[in-house]
């Protein structure tokens, strides 16, 4: 009579001989490798691309109202997304990532093609979140993905730095690339174009991905928990997008949404701590190299930011150039961060520990921040180039492996909850440094420019344009200066950071 087996193993490894395993032949693990790059292409691909294509989508879809609408195409994306990841890292660690991945691919697309067949701003906004939903989940499930596919013990540092790599030169690419679309083909493609490649993801994902079996015994799912968490990055997003813009700071709704953020924070909090299963344990936060690595995850995040939006707007508005000329600026940017990444994950391979990346990777950019911060209006365009060159050397160093570095350390059973975390955090650095900054430059812009706002400086001829554009370059000065002080801020993080174990 056989032994019965008994579930005492690590959760979501196979549980029943026969039981699914992870991706073993190198065909099959490169074609599972691949579906999970297309998909990081995808998801950071749509968080940009859309930016270049508005005047075309507000010329087609409603010319009269439409420019007011525009935001709304971007922050509908993001607010979804950002409301799903601490609830996707859950549904990974309870019901397997590979379902997940599955459902949050098909989604995505569903919302791709609503986004193409959009008659009006507001279905196309409508279509975008649903989108964003899958969206949100399509990177850190895909993380998740990955470092399944090498199995308990095995070195994810190569698959966290190639999808790093995918990622950086993405949200460098894609206003490029979005352009590109919208002149020479329809603003619709850049949906459309989604869905051939989402449809081979789901087809090899169906056929190929081969990934641990989770546990016999179901956990419960903390939606109470879900919902505070995406109604604290709802309302912190909003926050950010309409704070000094739509709204002032002081206004009654500014302050409500503050007022939201920190009563669904403390919510949150406590329900983390009460809850059985909660979505993001805050037994996370005692190990040091993950409350370490979603800090400097937050940080890094802001960073990138700042470096895309300012050097594109500092290009457009100092140097005259046109948006799409501008895009081709974030070329070497991108270079850089596939070049470092390819090189870190060869060296990885060879022991290099993801501390060493995280503390090169802050040093780097730090010192390309720096060498932004001298640039003036009439500064050689190559010293631009340098100095997105060298913040691409920075990100290659960080992005991918600070995933790979909350991977390692987190529990086994907790290996989605600990990559979304990682993403929600980037998230939330992402807007609060494009709120931080944008706050700063404006008032030092206020001060000191002609009057006005930025965006009259075009408009300007003569002395007073000279006038406006220096005080505006003096501005964005100073916000490359407080990007440097943000990365050596994640300087000292990455210092804090535990030595790994040597090797015998």
């Amino acid at each position: 009579m056989p032994k019965t087996l008994t579930t005492t193993g690590t959760p979501g490894t196979p549980e029943t001989p026969g039981a699914s395993t992870p991706t073993g032949t190198r065909p099959r693990q490169g074609i599972a490798f691949a579906l999970c790059l297309a998909t990081i292409v995808l998801a950071v691909l749509d968080m940009q691309i859309v930016s270049a294509a508005t005047v075309p989508i507000v010329r087609d879809l409603d010319p009269a109202h439409g420019v007011d609408k525009i935001p709304w195409l971007v922050s509908a994306y993001a607010l979804a997304g950002a409301a799903m990841l601490p609830l996707y890292g859950k549904l990974c660690d309870v019901l397997g990532a590979k379902r997940v991945f599955v459902a949050a691919v098909t989604v995505f697309l569903i919302g791709s093609a609503l986004c193409g067949l959009a008659q009006s701003m507001g279905q196309l906004i409508a279509a975008r979140a649903v989108q964003g939903i899958g969206g949100g989940g399509l990177m850190s499930i895909t993380m998740v993905v990955l470092a399944q596919l090498k199995g308990p013990g095995g070195k994810s540092s190569r698959a966290g730095g190639f999808g790093g790599i995918v990622a950086g030169g993405g949200m460098a690419l894609g206003p490029w690339i979005g352009g590109l679309l919208a002149d020479h083909a329809s603003w619709r493609w850049i949906f459309y174009v989604n869905l051939p490649i989402g449809v081979a993801v789901l087809v090899a994902a169906a056929f190929v991905l081969k990934l641990p079996r989770e546990p016999a015994a179901r956990r419960a799912i903390d939606y109470p928990g879900a919902a505070l968490a995406a109604a604290f990055s709802v309302a912190l997003l909003l926050v950010t997008d309409w704070g000094g813009k739509e709204y002032a700071w002081t206004s009654p709704v500014v302050l409500s949404l503050l007022a939201t953020v920190a009563a669904a924070l403390a919510l949150f909090v406590w329900r983390q701590s009460t809850a059985a299963e909660p979505v993001l344990p805050l037994s996370l936060f005692r190990v040091p190299e993950l409350r370490r690595s979603f800090a400097i995850q937050g940080l890094t995040g802001a960073a990138m930011m700042c470096v895309i939006y300012y050097v594109l707007v500092y290009l457009q508005v100092a140097r005259g150039l046109s948006s799409s000329s501008a895009g081709l600026y974030l070329l070497p940017m991108a270079a850089g961060m596939t070049a470092v990444g390819l090189l870190s994950g060869r060296l990885a391979a060879r022991g290099w520990s993801a501390r060493t990346f995280t503390i090169g990777g802050t040093v780097t950019t730090a010192a390309a921040f720096g060498l932004l911060a001298t640039v003036g209006p009439d500064t050689s365009l190559w010293l631009i180039r340098a100095g997105l060159l060298l913040a691409g050397a920075g990100f290659g160093q960080l992005v991918g492996q600070l995933i790979q570095l909350a991977q390692d350390a987190a529990p086994r059973h907790q290996l989605g909850v600990a990559t979304t975390a990682v993403r929600f955090f980037q998230t939330l650095g992402n807007a609060v440094g494009t709120a931080l900054f944008g706050a700063i430059l404006l008032r030092l812009y206020a001060a000191d420019g002609p009057g006005g706002d930025v965006s009259a400086i075009p408009g300007l001829t003569g002395s007073a344009h000279a006038a406006a554009v220096r005080a505006y370059v003096d501005a964005t000065d100073v916000v490359f200066l407080c990007g440097a002080g943000i990365m050596l801020l994640g300087t000292v993080l990455a210092l804090r950071l535990p030595r790994p174990p040597r090797r015998p």
